[in-house]
């Protein structure tokens, strides 16, 4: 085969094409994988029209798992048939975040099918910006991740947002027996985050969304005591009332002890931060642009901390990998539609337009 369907972005749209394009070939340290499942992100439109996807025409998709059928001359352990996974963080490897579990702030961080954030030239993305939703993808030896073999390619292919949610709960530095706050939970990262969170020490959950009916859903993903805030029952003006706050607090008056916040925009999340315990932590993980209502003084004094976390670790993904491979963790039930690589206008859209519950969501070329 000397051609292949990928899903490609161009330059100045803002639409998506499935097209023919060549088959990659790789090189001495790479391998070729045939794509048997590839994730979709719900942020993935919105970072195309903000200019972060730096190599257009492209094929995007940061999350990726399939076979492996072409490996490159210098590549050792691996063979082809290997069932693997593809982790998409692109690092200099080298630098003092690589080398310390930090490598998200590796000055070079970028990601396969997705986008780039420093400033500096980037010659691993230059050559690997190309993603998976495609019939094959080209990638170095050094990003694959071997499968368990109780692990599915569609399980495999969300492991990313899981190791998201991972690093999210580990930036929390939950106590034991921790009351956390998840916000915007009816959606990808809020779902990966409902079902790692008794691994982590919570004993009690409160989920924050905008539908009743849709939260309900989730928390029967969890045997935890899970309590529910419904941003359509708190009241028209809740925006400016802290209806959200007043929410929280009247289910713990002392405050929470964490809050894990994927709020994309508006002010539900300063809200939230605003229900913390003295001495709790905000992690943000949703790109909100809107600015604290309140000083950094009330930050002070309640000696609260926010931090902010934009992608995962090796280290993360590989914690999650083991968790599957043991079955301590099953996330079967949160993919909840899967769509062949021709529909793939028809997936983006049901992402975005949200008009049915959907918590995972991949391609399967």
């Amino acid at each position: 085969m000397t051609e292949m369907l990928a899903v490609r972005a161009h330059a100045g749209g803002d639409q998506l094409f499935v097209e023919q394009v060549p088959v990659p070939s790789p090189g001495p340290d790479e391998v070729l994988v045939k794509v048997a499942s590839a994730g979709l992100a719900p942020g993935m439109m919105a970072l195309l029209a903000r200019g972060a996807f730096r190599h257009l025409p492209t094929v995007l998709g940061h999350e990726a798992a399939g076979t492996v059928t072409g490996v490159g001359e210098a590549v050792t352990g691996w063979t082809v048939g290997d069932r693997v996974r593809i982790h998409p963080n692109l690092n200099c490897r080298s630098c003092d975040y690589c080398r310390t579990d930090r490598e998200m702030m590796c000055a070079q961080q970028a990601m396969i099918g997705h986008a780039a954030f420093g400033d500096v030239p980037l010659p691993l993305y230059e050559r690997y910006h190309d993603g998976g939703l495609a019939e094959y993808i080209r990638v170095p030896h050094w990003l694959l991740d071997r499968i368990p073999d109780n692990v599915g390619f569609d399980v495999a292919a969300k492991v990313h947002d899981l190791a998201n949610a991972v690093r999210a709960l580990k930036s929390a530095q939950l106590p034991l027996g921790a009351t956390l706050v998840v916000t915007a939970a009816t959606g990808t990262m809020g779902t990966a985050t409902v079902k790692l969170a008794p691994l982590f020490g919570v004993s009690r959950l409160i989920l924050v969304g905008r539908s009743r009916s849709r939260l309900e859903d989730v928390a029967r993903l969890v045997s935890l005591p899970t309590e529910l805030v419904a941003i359509e029952d708190l009241g028209s003006d809740w925006a400016v009332s802290q209806g959200l706050t007043l929410a929280l607090r009247a289910r713990v008056p002392h405050g929470v002890h964490a809050v894990v916040d994927f709020i994309p925009d508006g002010p539900a999340t300063w809200q939230a931060m605003a229900a913390l315990a003295t001495g709790g932590t905000l992690v943000h993980m949703g790109g909100n642009m809107t600015p604290p209502p309140f000083p950094a003084l009330v930050m002070m004094v309640n000696c609260w901390r926010f931090v902010g976390t934009r992608s995962c670790t090796r280290a993360d993904a590989r914690q999650v990998l083991d968790l599957l491979g043991r079955d301590a963790l099953d996330i079967d039930e949160l993919i909840t539609h899967r769509f062949p690589l021709a529909k793939a206008n028809d997936a983006v859209a049901a992402m975005q337009s949200r008009s049915e519950p959907m918590w995972m969501g991949v391609v399967n070329p």
